[in-house]
């Protein structure tokens, strides 16, 4: 009897799932933002449908960090997988990321989003500026635009004086290059400094003026064809929590991240920004930049696309990358 009973036991045993690794993603966008809802949760959901239950990813209600922190949260172990935008790391460890921050990009989030992972993600080593953790996504919204609530930017000296919230990188130096005073500070910071009269606008997309409560807070909106500027984000995971996994899986899970994530987080973009361009309404004045600031803008941009170029060093062709880039999202050279 005993010897039917351990061998009972030991069938159970055999045929018993194993537990699933469960992957902790943490997550700073508030929890019903767009991209959250409809690219990060469809994501994780169809992790653990592509490795047949043996992986989950828990994406947590609260982060672990401050947005800035989130790169070094992965790589550090703090968290297993988190997002982020490159330019919140205030130092010079994602210079090639700047590829996908400049200015005239493209307009469409999907078209955006799949030219970065294939020529950042390509020829431009993003995975060296990533060190200590495993690429899963490299991706951009749509294109930024610049707000205040003081008056409409119809000549370059509107622009004068003006304290504007930009997301770091190229963003702060062209808005800094042009007149303004750019200050720094990750999205969910916004409301309260915008409200307070700490600034008078900001570097955003349509999206994030509803996602974050800004609509009532803003008058004027400056827009240029391809973006005054663009973000870039990565989605990463822990280099060794990501090597524990089985191969099988690794192989699974990146089938579904990389270009297929970039085409499913630029859907969620190009579909956020549509339904805040209606939400918003005319409650907001947006005008397209006139020519003489789109000239300004095409001066000061060229000046900081060169200077970024030549201090990539030898083997990586900014410019060339650049073009390349422009031709993938349909934006004519000038």
């Amino acid at each position: 009897m005993k010897s039917l009973k351990f061998a009972l036991a030991s069938l159970l045993l055999s045929v018993a799932p194993a537990l699933a690794e469960e992957l902790v993603m943490s997550s700073w966008l508030p929890p019903k933002h767009p991209i959250v809802v409809n690219a990060f949760k469809p994501w994780a959901e169809e992790v653990e449908k592509v490795t047949e239950g043996r992986v989950t990813v828990r994406i947590m209600g609260k982060p672990l960090g401050s947005p800035p922190a989130h790169f070094d949260m992965a790589r550090d172990g703090v968290a297993d997988i988190t997002y982020g935008l490159h330019s919140f790391t205030e130092d010079d460890r994602f210079n090639r990321a700047r590829l996908g921050q400049f200015s005239f990009l493209g307009d469409d989030a999907i078209a955006n989003s799949k030219a970065y992972w294939a020529i950042y993600g390509g020829q431009m080593d993003a995975a060296g500026e990533h060190q200590g953790t495993h690429l899963l996504g490299l991706f951009m919204h749509g294109p930024g635009l610049l707000y205040n609530n003081k008056r409409k930017i119809g000549a370059v000296a509107d622009l004068q004086g003006l304290k504007l919230r930009v997301p770091g990188g190229y963003g702060g130096d062209l808005v800094g290059a042009l007149g303004a005073t750019p200050l720094f500070m990750s999205s969910p910071e916004v409301y309260e400094k915008l409200s307070r009269g700490v600034i008078d606008g900001v570097a955003f997309t349509y999206e994030a003026i509803t996602a974050f409560n800004l609509t009532d807070h803003l008058k004027y909106a400056m827009t240029v064809p391809g973006g005054v500027y663009n973000t870039t984000w990565f989605l990463v995971v822990n280099e060794d929590k990501w090597n524990s996994l089985s191969e099988a899986d690794r192989t699974a899970i990146d089938a579904i991240s990389g270009a297929a994530f970039a085409e499913r987080v630029g859907k969620a973009w190009n579909d956020a920004d549509a339904a805040a361009r209606a939400e918003i309404g005319d409650r907001i004045a947006f005008d397209e930049a006139s020519p003489e600031v789109v000239a300004a803008l095409r001066a000061t941009a060229g000046k900081l696309e060169q200077k970024w170029a030549e201090g990539l060093g030898e083997g990586h062709d900014g410019l060339a990358a650049l073009a390349e880039f422009r031709k993938a999202t349909g934006v004519a050279p000038e």
